[in-house]
C-alpha cells in the first residue's frame, strides 16, 4: 500500500511526500541553499577533487632568513630619513661633477638630459635641478637662447672647502689607512676596494698619485693592485671602542668584567625585548674575544660566539674609521676575506640591532654605527663631515628662501658664526627633500628670542622703508 493510500488518521500531522518535496525545493529554501553552497565553495579548496570535503592543507615552516629579518626589523625613521637626504645629495654632487667638467663651467639642459641615467636619476633632469635652487642656477643663455645650468657660488665654495679640508688632514688619513692595514690579516689591502670606499674614508680622488708617494716609510705599493704596510705602529693598535670602555669604567664605576669586552647598545624606538633577551645580552657583553688589532693566530678560538664577537669588533672599528660612520653593505663585502670575516655579513649585522643598523633607504643598503648618531647628526663630528653637513643643509630647504634675501643673509651669517658641531643640537631634520630647517635651542628663552628676531626682520625692514619715504 502506498503512503498516499494510507488512512487519513495515519496522515494527520504528517506531511506527504509531495508536500515535503514542495517545502524542501521551494523558492526560499533553494535560494538559501545556493547561498550556502557559494560560501562553502569560497572557503573550501578542493585540491584533490570536488567530492572530498575534508581537505588537509600542508603546514609550511615559516622562512627565517636574512631577507625576512631585514623586512621585519625595527626601523629607525631618523636614520632612514637621513639616508634619503644623503641620496639626494649624492645625486646633486654627481650632477655638479658633470657640470664642472664642461669647458665653460655650465651645461645646457638638453645635454644634461642625455647624461640623466649616468647620474642615476629616474626623473627629468630639469625637474631635479629646479628642486635645489641653492645648488643649481638655471638661466637662459644670452647668445644661444637655450636653458643652461651652472653651480651656485655657495655650492662651489663648499666643494672647494671639502677638498681643502681633505688636503689639510693628510696625516690623519694616513693614520686611518695604517689602522686599516693593521686590521687585515697580512697587512695588505686591495686598491680597488679602497677606491670604492674613498669617499667614506675621506680620501681624495687622486690619492694614489698625490698622497701615497709622500709617505714611503709608512705605505708602499707592493703591486699595482695591492697596498702594503711598511711597519706596524703599536701606538695606533688601539680600537675606538676602548675609549668608550675606559670612560664607562672610570665615570660610571662599573666592574672591569662588565666593561672589558662590552659594546655600547642603543636599540631603536619600538624595539621589542623578548623574555630572556636581557640575560643573553648580559652574558654576551661579558664574553671575552680577540681584539681587532690582536693577531688571531696567537690565540686561536673555535667558539662560534667568540668568532662572531671578534667580527663585530672588526666591523665596529672599520665603521669608526669612516668619516660619517657608515658604509654601503655591498662595498663592505670587499673586505670580508682580507679581514677574516668569512660569514654572511648581513645576517651577522641583523643579529646585533643595538650596535648596527641597516638602512634600505637610498640607493643601496647602508650599514650605520648606531652609537655615533643622535637625532640625525653625528655625535663627534670632524672637519670633513662639517663641510658635507653644510652641503646637506643646501638640500633641505628645497625651493624655499629664494625670494627672501634678508632672511637668507641672516641665516647664512648666523650659520657661519659657528661650526656644524655647535649647531648640531639646534638643527632638526623634518620630512624629506622638500623640508625646512627648524632651529631648536636647549632653553625656551633662547628659542623665543631667536623666533622673535626672525619675526621682527620683515617688520623692521618695512619701518625703515617708511621712515626713508617720509
Amino acid at each position: 500500500m502506498d503512503f498516499d493510500e494510507a488512512p487519513c488518521i495515519l496522515r494527520i500531522g504528517v506531511p506527504t511526500y509531495r508536500q515535503m518535496a514542495s517545502i524542501i525545493f521551494g523558492p526560499g529554501n533553494l535560494h538559501a541553499l545556493s547561498v550556502r553552497l557559494r560560501i562553502l565553495a569560497g572557503s573550501w579548496t578542493f585540491q584533490y577533487g570536488p567530492f572530498i570535503c575534508g581537505v588537509q592543507r600542508r603546514w609550511k615552516k615559516p622562512v627565517d632568513s636574512a631577507r625576512t629579518r631585514l623586512e621585519s626589523r625595527t626601523r629607525d625613521h631618523r636614520l632612514d630619513k637621513l639616508m634619503v637626504q644623503l641620496r639626494n645629495l649624492k645625486l646633486a654632487l654627481a650632477a655638479c661633477e658633470l657640470i664642472s667638467q664642461q669647458r665653460n663651467g655650465y651645461a645646457s639642459l638638453q645635454l644634461l638630459s642625455k647624461w640623466r641615467h649616468e647620474v642615476g636619476l629616474n626623473i627629468e633632469i630639469g625637474a631635479f635641478l629646479k628642486k635645489y635652487p641653492h645648488i643649481f642656477q638655471i638661466y637662459v643663455h644670452s647668445v644661444k637662447r637655450n636653458h643652461c645650468c651652472k653651480i651656485t657660488q655657495k655650492m662651489t665654495d663648499l666643494i672647494a672647502e671639502e677638498e681643502a679640508m681633505i688636503r689639510e688632514n693628510e696625516t690623519n688619513i694616513v693614520q686611518r689607512l695604517k689602522k686599516l692595514l693593521m686590521l687585515s690579516t697580512n697587512g695588505t689591502l686591495n686598491m680597488h676596494a679602497l677606491w670604492l670606499v674613498r669617499r667614506e674614508l675621506g680620501l681624495p680622488d687622486d690619492y694614489r698619485s698625490s698622497m701615497l708617494p709622500k709617505y714611503p716609510h709608512d705605505l708602499y705599493l707592493e703591486s699595482p693592485d695591492t697596498l702594503s704596510l711598511v711597519s706596524r705602529d703599536d701606538e695606533l693598535a688601539v680600537a675606538k671602542i676602548e675609549e668608550w670602555r675606559k670612560k664607562e669604567y672610570t665615570e660610571k664605576w662599573l666592574a672591569e668584567s662588565e666593561t672589558r669586552y662590552a659594546f655600547p647598545i642603543n636599540f631603536p624606538t619600538g624595539f621589542k625585548i623578548e623574555k630572556g633577551f636581557r640575560e643573553k645580552l648580559k652574558n654576551w657583553q661579558r664574553l671575552p674575544y680577540t681584539k681587532p688589532y690582536e693577531k688571531n693566530d696567537l690565540h686561536p678560538i673555535h667558539n662560534v660566539d667568540r668568532i662572531e664577537k671578534r667580527i663585530v669588533g672588526i666591523l665596529h672599528e672599520l665603521l669608526s674609521l669612516t668619516v660619517e660612520k657608515m658604509i654601503p653593505l655591498e662595498r663592505l663585502s670587499h673586505f670580508r676575506r682580507v679581514f677574516a670575516m668569512e660569514v654572511n655579513l648581513r645576517e651577522l649585522l641583523l643579529k646585533y640591532p643595538g650596535i648596527f643598523y641597516i638602512s634600505t633607504k637610498g640607493s643601496a643598503q647602508t650599514v650605520i654605527l648606531r652609537e655615533s648618531y643622535s637625532k640625525g647628526c653625528l655625535v663627534e663630528p670632524n672637519l670633513v663631515y662639517d663641510v658635507r653637513r653644510k652641503m646637506l643643509d643646501l638640500i633641505l630647504p628645497g625651493c624655499r628662501n629664494i625670494g627672501e634675501p634678508e632672511s637668507a643673509a641672516w641665516f647664512s651669517e648666523e650659520y657661519d658664526q659657528g661650526s656644524c658641531h655647535e649647531l648640531q643640537n639646534n638643527i632638526c631634520l623634518v620630512d624629506t627633500a622638500n623640508t625646512i630647517l627648524e632651529l631648536e635651542t636647549d632653553s625656551d628663552s633662547t628659542e623665543r628670542s631667536v623666533l622673535r628676531s626672525m619675526e621682527e626682520l620683515p617688520y623692521q625692514h618695512f619701518y625703515d622703508s617708511q621712515e626713508k619715504s617720509g
